[in-house]
């Protein structure tokens, strides 16, 4: 190849991959798959190492980043970047809209936008170039990380429109998807690494390594809502981020201009409970006047500006005292050690407990008793510490030695090659495990025996069940002595056991408890091998052939039906009465009408309850997603749609479906 047409297909190449970052993640509308587009970037990359005269600041090629280390300069900002004032209730909001009224004489409107939890970022733009990229450091210095935010696909190196000042700057916020964070956690748990604690620290830490071919591979995002410089193209700061999105940067879509203050308290109210929906952390709310004259006025402290404000949501973390650690024993046999905390108030709630996870966990955090730790809800639900407060450690505070035989049976505890938890072997004999097996069959998602999950323990102690196999053996005269049960009690509990043989296989398979066969899992088990004997005969080959089945499900399939207690509780099963096929009899036709497609169902339907709404999607080839992406293939809606998946699946221009379209389709 010479250098004419060298230089042709570089800039042809360049022109492409510009454009499908602005359809990916301006309009949110791709044209083409990931696969393409790395065939065109390799293809590009390859072309600029082969003709090295045709570099430019600007290529796309520069996301993949350098494996030369640099260090960071430090660099003044033109417009210090400070920090917002803090408001932790509505009363303090209300204060903050009178002393703005009390300076501007006229009608003020506020713009809401989301307060995202990640790491600033500033972005300086020259006759349309990216040339710096500066970390708000002190706010009035920062680390110049341009090459590392290169590497960010939703950061453009050059701006599309001829309408943008000649220069300005633009700020906004660098962080992690909950997707991206998952799998950087799931990477770096197979190779042996510590998992980060939380997208805001993976974040922050990904934007300052060294490499930026490294950064390239973590995934980072970003979010811009910050317009300043000279000549701007409006007056209102909502209109300048508009303007901004038409130049192909990333504004959120989350934002609203309020009238009112009350109007603002509206959008404080929706986004506390709908934040949970979203694919990225918030921590609260921003509050800013719109009209940029208006925000002149009220000026700046020394520390904040006097036109805006940040609400932030009840507290998700605090810090307490650790007194004691129990050691948990799952129904797997996996120990999980359990901090027993000083009581603290934590998003709501009183928090008495909080997991450690596992043994690394300890030792990463140096977590000790009576220290003092930082307790957080994972998922907003589940108390855990994330770290230690060793300012306050005592002297004489002792390193915690995890245990090594199982705190219940004494067995002395396993650590497989690649697991992150200790586990006790004792599978049959162990009775926290024995326990929890019965409890996860008798479950609302498995066999649904109603009254049994609450009574195990005391069907246990009796000596009445061993497995949940010998449910089926129990008669009314066997529970009615047992405390807290009447002869209606022992009536609806045997009933109900007698009314769970009719549960469909796919459940039947999770209720056993087989190592990673979760509810997904179970269902595309029973949907390709029918029977339970199919199953238990397949070989690993047949197993790992099955769409979504990996290696590591094929082998605990295999190592659960190579044990004969196992096998016998499954017989047991069996010649009660309990379902081990599908019923091929069903008067749903199995079909491949749906083969391929991946379908979002939201909403209540008329004809058919949701259950059997995913059960036709199911038995007619089709996958039940639970959340809107770029491969969705469908939403399928009935009354009253979730907003955060109506909004996503509208941005990604995913098709919609009727309840009866769906039906057309499949009939």
């Amino acid at each position: 190849m010479n250098k004419k047409v060298a230089k042709e297909r570089i800039d042809k190449l360049r022109e492409e991959l510009n454009r499908h970052n602005y359809n990916y993640y301006v309009l949110a509308k791709p044209e083409i798959t990931d696969f393409e587009y790395d065939i065109m970037m390799n293809d590009l990359v390859e072309l600029e190492r082969r003709f090295p005269d045709f570099a430019d600041n600007t290529s796309p090629s520069l996301r993949v980043g350098s494996d030369i280390n640099t260090e960071f300069q430090q660099v003044e900002h033109k417009y210090p970047m400070l920090s917002l004032g803090n408001s932790y209730s509505e009363q303090e909001l209300i204060e903050f809209d009178n002393r703005v009224k009390k300076t501007i004489l006229e009608d003020v409107q506020y713009v809401c936008e989301l307060k995202y939890d990640g790491t600033s970022i500033s972005l300086i733009y020259e006759n349309g170039i990216l040339v710096r990229a500066i970390t708000r450091g002190d706010g009035e210095k920062g680390d110049d990380v341009t090459a590392n935010v290169r590497t960010i696909n939703s950061i453009p190196l050059s701006l599309k429109s001829v309408n943008f000042p000649k220069e300005f700057e633009i700020r906004g916020e660098i962080y992690l998807s909950h997707k991206t964070f998952n799998r950087l956690n799931k990477e770096r748990e197979e190779a042996g690494e510590q998992p980060f604690a939380n997208p805001r620290n993976a974040a922050a830490g990904s934007l300052k390594l060294q490499n930026s071919a490294e950064v390239a591979k973590r995934g980072l995002d970003c979010f811009l809502y910050y317009l300043l410089g000279e000549n701007l193209p409006s007056n209102s700061h909502f209109q300048n981020l508009k303007e901004a999105k038409t130049w192909g940067l990333v504004i959120p879509e989350h934002i609203k201009v309020c009238n009112n203050i009350n109007e603002v308290l509206d959008f404080i109210h929706y986004w506390d409970r709908e934040r949970k929906k979203l694919d990225f952390d918030i921590d609260g709310i921003v509050i800013k006047v719109d009209n940029l004259n208006q925000q002149k006025q009220l000026g700046f402290t020394a520390k904040s500006p006097r036109w805006a404000i940040a609400y932030k949501f009840k507290a998700e973390q605090a810090v307490t005292k650790v007194l004691s650690i129990d050691y948990q024993v799952g129904r797997t046999g996996a120990i999980t050690p359990v901090a027993n905390l000083e009581p603290v108030l934590l998003a709501g709630t009183t928090v008495k407990r909080a997991s450690l996870h596992n043994a690394d966990q300890i030792a990463l955090h140096d977590i000790r008793i009576n220290d003092f730790v930082f307790v957080e809800k994972g998922g907003e639900i589940i108390p855990k510490v994330v770290g230690v407060d060793i300012s306050l450690r005592k002297p004489e505070s002792v390193v915690t030695e995890y245990i090594t035989n199982c705190p219940e049976c004494g067995i002395k505890l396993i650590r497989l090659e690649g697991e992150a938890k200790h586990f006790c072997p004792n599978e049959q004999n162990c009775p926290p495990q024995i326990k929890g097996k019965i409890e996860h069959f008798v479950s609302r998602k498995a066999m649904n025996i109603a009254t049994a999950e609450a009574t195990i323990d005391l069907l246990f102690a009796n000596n009445l069940i061993k497995t949940a196999a010998d449910l089926y053996s129990l008669n009314k005269e066997d529970v009615i002595n047992l405390e807290r049960f009447a002869e209606k009690s022992a009536e609806n509990l045997i009933q109900s056991i007698e009314d769970s043989k009719n549960t469909e296989f796919e459940k039947v398979l999770y209720a056993i408890g087989i190592r990673f066969v979760g509810e997904t899992v179970a269902k595309t088990l029973a949907s390709h091998f029918k029977n339970i004997d199919a199953i238990k005969n397949a070989t690993f080959q047949e197993l790992t052939e099955v769409d979504e089945i990996g290696e590591r499900i094929a082998e605990s399939i295999i190592q659960y039906f190579s044990n004969e207690e196992n096998i016998q509780f499954v017989d047991k099963l069996c010649n009660a009465g309990v379902k081990m096929q599908i019923e091929e009899d069903s008067k749903l036709e199995y079909s491949d009408k749906l083969k391929g497609l991946s379908i979002v169902i939201s909403g209540t339907f008329k004809k058919f309850s949701r259950d059997e709404i995913k059960k036709l999607i199911q038995i007619n080839g089709g996958k039940n997603v639970s959340s809107i992406s770029a491969s969705t293939n469908y939403f399928l809606t009935g009354e009253n749609v979730g907003p955060a998946k109506l909004s996503k699946a509208e941005k990604l221009n995913i098709p919609f479906l009727s309840e009866d379209e769906f039906i057309e389709m499949i009939s």
